[in-house]
């Protein structure tokens, strides 16, 4: 299960999209995602998940990926929609109904709404990190919030530690997945028993995580100390961010895009 975790991870490659500029494909996921929560209808939804296609197809990532990616994040569409399924009431009579549970056709509908919006939401958001490096990201957030630097904002160093989050995630599901097997050869039972006992069996996996976690958080910053890292005043880089003609293209098509499903509010 960790190892279908991709959240952070970057996949190289030639496409339209990897091409793009970095702070266009940030601002688009931003707003992608409002977009996503003001056409809130089904049509608009469906277009939401048609564009959310043809940009996986034009990146060239395989569907196997998309698939992979979503597996983690099942339990928590399956509980979104149980939540809508019960608490949303409607008029007329109930399609099933037990004791003081109720389900109206309205909440199945809500329900499946609210479920797909979510695949869209993290399908969408993880199509930024499998376009562009953390590096990339960083210049990119780093530029975007370049004007706060008037009122003394640490911009440089919050996109760093974005970034470096965002690095960090998949090294801290390959050793999740080490102890986890270190612990099940000593004969830890992780995946049997009740509720609480498997809650209790988490304590001998995060505390070894906690302790690796600090002593990488320890190690990179000597490793920045002793290259004489301060920040990011008088710093120079060596691919700098330029707004080129297929970037141009690009920002018109995805406002087309943007504006279509805007236009469905409107149906």
């Amino acid at each position: 299960m960790l190892r279908d975790i991709t959240i952070g991870q970057h996949f190289p490659g030639h496409s339209v999209l990897h091409r793009c500029d970095p702070r266009l494909k940030l601002l688009g996921v931003i707003a992608y995602i409002i977009v996503l929560f003001v056409a809130s209808n089904p049509l608009g939804i469906a277009l939401s998940l048609a564009m959310l296609a043809v940009l996986y197809r034009v990146a060239q990532i395989p569907l196997k990926l998309i698939l992979k990616s979503l597996k983690p994040i099942v339990p928590l569409i399956l509980f979104t929609g149980v939540l809508n399924l019960f608490f949303i009431s409607g008029e007329g009579e109930p399609l099933w109904q037990f004791w003081v549970l109720r389900i109206y056709s309205e909440g199945v509908n809500y329900a499946v709404l609210m479920s797909t919006r979510v695949v869209a939401l993290i399908a969408g958001t993880s199509l930024l990190t499998y376009t562009t490096s953390p590096i990339v990201l960083t210049d990119a957030i780093e530029s975007l919030l370049r004007p706060l630097q008037k009122l003394h904002f640490p911009v440089h160093e919050l996109a760093m530690m974005m970034t470096i989050a965002l690095r960090f995630i998949p090294t801290l599901i390959d050793e999740t997945e080490k102890i986890m097997n270190a612990q099940k050869a000593r004969g830890a039972k992780l995946d049997n028993g009740k509720f609480t006992e498997r809650i209790r069996a988490l304590i001998p996996i995060l505390i070894p995580l906690f302790i690796s976690a600090f002593r990488r958080a320890d190690e990179l910053a000597m490793a920045m100390e002793c290259r004489c890292y301060h920040g990011g005043e008088g710093r120079t880089r060596l691919k700098v961010l330029r707004f080129g003609k297929l970037d141009a293209l690009c920002a018109l098509a995805l406002a087309a895009m943007l504006a279509l499903i805007l236009a469905t509010k409107l149906l």
